[in-house]
């Protein structure tokens, strides 16, 4: 018996079969299928993906051979990797000078037949074999050999599949723990900052309301400009902080909704006001979807659209229609329009199509990057169409 020796990179190719995290795991249908084919197949009694360790040929799959490991030293596909790009087919093992006295020749399984193709991954190294064996010398035609190429290029697409599954998820549990730190670090960051801003603008109104007559007119001016920039900064805040806390308070949205309810909630907040005509068309009695997330985009969208109106009379129309898989719902106003050169950027973060609104506040650019998101992580989308001084109409879809 010729004893197999390592290959010169040999260090290198086991660091790559270990980066695959599959020696030793638990039988899985995918190559158990791979192997059954290639026994089938090839008219062999055994079939094996075989992974050569450091001293030791372990099995993925088997098929015919009830041991899970056999010692490297008398693997036949720890001959075969030194090959990576030709199949190493033993016609009769027993006449083979590699192979005669072989404990796996001359024992149990008694092996006489051997044909295998190396697992190479992208960066050519070998990493095992899929092979077929038999009791009994045998021969492959040319499209059984080309087949079994064929299976083993299968069985490694899984392999590298099963790592790219691993790196996305050591990925994903990373970036969880990023995102918990950043949240933590936002929930502080508010929190400092916003009380200084409260207190700025506390202290503002308090030296206004106390030393009213001894200022300056330009002095008063300039306390009111410093209180507002205050409430504009922890506005910002407030909305930034609500814009990256989304992914986590989504899972709490999905209770359905009454569309009495809606109705309500709307007109509470802005039917008070005599510049705003509300109107309503919804039909389904129950809106059942992610009834939080419904509303809390519709309260952005006619909050829109009554602080950018340039109409003496601000009319808001909200409809709602069932589809088959999705709730259909559109919010029409008849201001002042969006400017078209403003269309591609007007759901990105801190973007806003107008200086002020109709009150002289600036907007952060947050409402709308905030509707995008909702959308975007419930299943739904969103569009508009906008003539400048006749309105806009914002239409999107929730999954039912």
């Amino acid at each position: 018996m010729i004893l197999p020796e390592k290959p010169q990179n040999e260090l290198e190719r086991l660091k790559a079969l270990k980066s695959y995290e599959v020696l030793d795991t638990l039988s899985e249908k995918e190559y158990d299928h791979l192997t059954a084919i290639a026994s089938e197949i090839c008219g062999c009694r055994m079939s094996l993906i075989s992974l050569i360790d450091d001293d030791r040929q372990w099995f993925k799959s088997r098929v015919g051979l009830n041991v899970s490991e056999t010692p490297r030293e008398f693997a036949f596909c720890a001959h075969a990797i030194h090959e990576p790009g030709k199949a190493l087919v033993v016609p009769d093992a027993r006449l083979d000078e590699r192979f005669y006295d072989n404990p796996l020749v001359t024992g149990d399984p008694h092996l006489a037949f051997y044909a295998g193709v190396p697992l190479v991954n992208e960066d050519g190294l070998p990493l095992g074999t899929l092979c077929v064996l038999d009791s009994e010398p045998k021969s492959l035609s040319g499209s059984q050999l080309s087949a079994l190429n064929a299976l083993a290029a299968q069985v490694m697409a899984l392999l590298e599949l099963r790592r790219s599954k691993r790196e996305l998820e050591s990925t994903l549990i990373r970036l969880e723990e990023k995102n918990k730190e950043l949240e933590h670090f936002a929930f502080v960051a508010a929190h400092d900052l916003k009380s200084p801003l409260n207190g700025i603008a506390s202290l503002t109104d308090l030296l206004i309301d106390s030393h009213h007559e001894s200022l300056h007119q330009d002095g008063v001016r300039m306390l009111r400009a410093i209180k507002g920039a205050s409430h504009q900064l922890s506005s910002l805040i407030s909305g930034l902080l609500d814009y990256y806390r989304l992914d986590a308070a989504i899972t709490n949205m999905e209770s359905p909704v009454n569309s009495d309810e809606v109705v309500e909630q709307i007109r509470n907040l802005f039917g008070g006001d005599s510049e705003v005509d509300l109107r309503f068309d919804i039909q389904p009695d129950i809106i059942n979807t992610h009834g939080t997330v419904l509303l809390q985009i519709l309260l952005n969208l006619v909050t829109n659209a009554i602080k950018y109106s340039d109409k003496d009379k601000t009319v808001v129309t909200i409809s709602i229609v069932e589809d088959v898989d999705v709730y259909r719902v559109s919010v029409a106003d008849n201001g002042s329009g969006i400017d078209r050169n403003f269309h591609d950027k007007l759901f990105q973060l801190f973007e806003t199509a107008s200086s002020a609104d109709r009150y002289g506040k600036r907007g952060n650019g947050i409402g709308l990057a905030t509707v995008k998101k909702l959308l975007t992580r419930t299943g739904g989308d969103i569009r508009f169409y906008s003539e400048m001084t006749k309105g806009t109409t914002f239409e999107f879809t929730l999954p039912r």
